[in-house]
């Protein structure tokens, strides 16, 4: 069983930072990529980042892309999403999520564990 547990959400003015964390259970956490998604309210969960099991490979959602960066310790099994420029269109509930393969990916179905999520709130 793989849980993900995220840290690091919070509120924060527009044009500030935060960073994410999830942490992972299980011993195959390096085997697979890992992701990261939101949803705001009244709107479906869409992707924001994911990152490949060597850490070599990244892909970010356009409305984020130059803005955040997604990075992973295989030794501490945690992943990360740093956040800067924030705008109050990024608010949302953010969720960890761990790919079914190796490879990064922007669809939904392609996760199969995903964490609670943590809030981030970007004030105007």
């Amino acid at each position: 069983q793989v849980q993900l547990v995220e840290s690091g959400g919070g509120l924060v003015q527009a044009g500030g930072s935060l960073r994410l964390s999830c942490a992972a259970s299980g011993r195959t956490f390096s085997s697979y990529a890992m992701g990261w998604f939101r949803q705001a309210p009244g709107k479906e969960r869409e992707f924001v980042a994911a990152i490949s099991w060597s850490g070599r490979s990244t892909i970010y959602a356009d409305s984020v892309k130059g803005r955040f960066t997604i990075s992973r310790d295989n030794a501490k099994n945690t992943v990360y999403l740093q956040m800067s420029s924030l705008k109050p269109g990024d608010t949302a509930v953010y969720y960890c999520t761990r790919s079914s393969t190796s490879a990064p990916a922007t669809n939904r179905v392609d996760y199969d564990y995903w964490g609670q999520g943590t809030q981030v709130t970007v004030s105007s």
